[in-house]
């Protein structure tokens, strides 16, 4: 072997080993998941996406959670529905438990229960029919929910009932 061909085979093994090292750190530091079908992310004959902004979006809840599914259904009333959100706020708790309450307005809150938190985990799909245009997360009246942390881990719910007024007697409050 020629010096020559000594030289040309370990400048493929160091590009080949660079290459290598260089796809190891990528996935070691990426928030995003291994690409599918092997080490080079397309099956053969596939055109390789073009790599952009959505590459580092967060991925989409792997399961659906299904605790809001009967949230404002026709079958049932505003008591049962105050009962499907402080179940779900109380998820966020058991998930959290270092921050308590999500907390700010009912957008803000309404955010962070359908996945804008850290584990991007959407205890109610963002889609769900009960929050409007706003984001808000509205009662069966379409009228947005007040929430009140009564302590770090206590929230009040209340609904401004069928007349869509807040603070008078019809209002439906839950307060654990």
């Amino acid at each position: 072997m020629t010096p020559l061909h000594r030289t040309l085979i370990g400048v493929a093994v160091l590009v080949l080993v660079g290459f290598l090292a260089s796809r190891w750190v990528q996935r070691a530091f990426s928030d995003a998941p291994a690409p599918p079908g092997g080490a080079g992310g397309a099956k053969a004959g596939a055109i390789a996406a073009s790599p952009g902004p959505a590459r580092n979006a967060p991925p989409p809840p792997a399961e659906r959670s299904t605790l809001a599914d009967a949230l404002n259904a026709p079958t049932s009333d505003i008591r049962a529905d105050l009962q499907i959100v402080n179940e779900v706020v109380q998820a966020f708790q058991t998930n959290f438990p270092r921050e308590g309450n999500p907390v700010g307005t009912n957008p803000e809150i309404t955010a962070v229960l359908t996945g804008k938190n850290k584990l991007r985990l959407a205890l109610i799909p963002p889609d769900h029919p009960a929050i409007n245009q706003a984001g808000e997360l509205c009662d069966r009246w379409g009228t947005p929910f007040f929430f009140h942390a009564e302590s770090a881990k206590k929230m009040e719910i209340r609904s401004a009932g069928p007349d869509r007024k807040m603070w008078n007697d019809d209002d439906a409050v839950l307060s654990p």
